[in-house]
């Protein structure tokens, strides 16, 4: 089984790379049988996308791409560092996602067979 890291780095609005990380996510998670084991790491900007309660146009947006990868099991962090300094680091996060640090970081990376940034 591959294991395979996603950063992203791009803010979850304003352009589509985040976008575009959660659909490639979800896309492999959706695979039937080689189904990697994959972790998300949301550093930057990216980590808006860790907040509850949005919501865009279609009613669904990045919110529900973050939740579908929650429910199939796929760990979502947020780095430390750029949540303190977006002030979100005491603010009520979405279920499944958490605050993640640098070393988890260098861990996920060593481990992961790919490394995908967005």
């Amino acid at each position: 089984m591959q294991n395979i890291l996603i950063i992203v780095h791009a803010a979850p609005y304003g352009s589509e790379r985040c976008l575009s990380a959660l659909r490639l996510a979800t896309a492999l998670v959706g695979r039937d049988g080689d189904r990697p084991e994959l972790r998300l790491f949301l550093m930057s900007d990216a980590v808006v996308a860790g907040l509850p309660n949005q919501v865009d146009g279609s009613g669904n947006g990045l919110q529900g791409l973050m939740e579908l990868l929650v429910n199939e099991g796929v760990p979502i962090k947020l780095c430390r560092t750029c949540a303190l300094a977006r002030g979100l680091a005491e603010l009520p996060l979405s279920p499944g996602v958490s605050i993640g640090t640098l070393p988890e970081l260098a861990d996920w990376t060593l481990q992961a067979d790919k490394v995908i940034t967005f």
